[in-house]
Parts: C-alpha cells; structure tokens; sequence
C-alpha cells in the first residue's frame, strides 16, 4: 500500500485570507509504502501548510507529531485524493495503515 504526499503553500489574499488553491510547484514530495503495520511520513517541511493525500488502496491515517495509524483512524478509499491544511513550521508527519 502506498500513499503519496504533496506538500504545498497555500494561495493566501491578506484580506480574503486562504484561496482555494496550492500554490505550485509543491514545497516538497514523498511517498509513504507499508506492507503491514502502520508507516510515518518524513517531517512536513516548515514551508507546508497545505498536503495533498492520494491512497492507492484502502487505508487509514493519522496526522500528529508521532503519530501511529490504526484502522479506526479516518479512513481513505482506494484512489481517493483529499486536501488538509497543517501548520507552518513543521513538526507533523502523517501516518498510514491498509485497510479493508
């Protein structure tokens, strides 16, 4: 099972605030691969405050300092792609486990 990661800024306007938008090209890409258990993303970048999460099975993640996967964790389908904001200045990784 593997989960890609797209690190991004967000498009912000000082008085509109965030746009519905990532700014391109991305701050930083990885790939999260697991075959049993749960497997942690390297740390986001301290740019990053928008990530971009596309699973190619079913899986479970978890957002946190350290965090650990399980499967009552928010649940992604199979070729699902969804967007989160984090915030800046890093120190959060996500994590990820297969699921049925």
């Amino acid at each position: 099972m593997t989960l890609f990661v797209t690190e991004f800024r967000s498009v912000r306007n000082a008085r509109a605030g965030l746009e519905p938008a990532a700014s391109v090209p991305p701050v930083a890409e990885q790939t999260v691969a697991t075959a049993a258990g749960s497997a942690q993303s390297t740390l986001f970048n301290v740019a990053t405050d928008l990530v971009r999460v596309h699973a190619l099975a079913n899986c479970c993640i978890s957002f946190g300092t350290n965090p650990t996967a399980t499967v009552t964790n928010m649940r992604m389908a199979a070729g699902a792609t969804e967007y989160f904001s984090v915030p800046l200045n890093g120190g959060l990784r996500v994590a990820v486990i297969a699921s049925s």
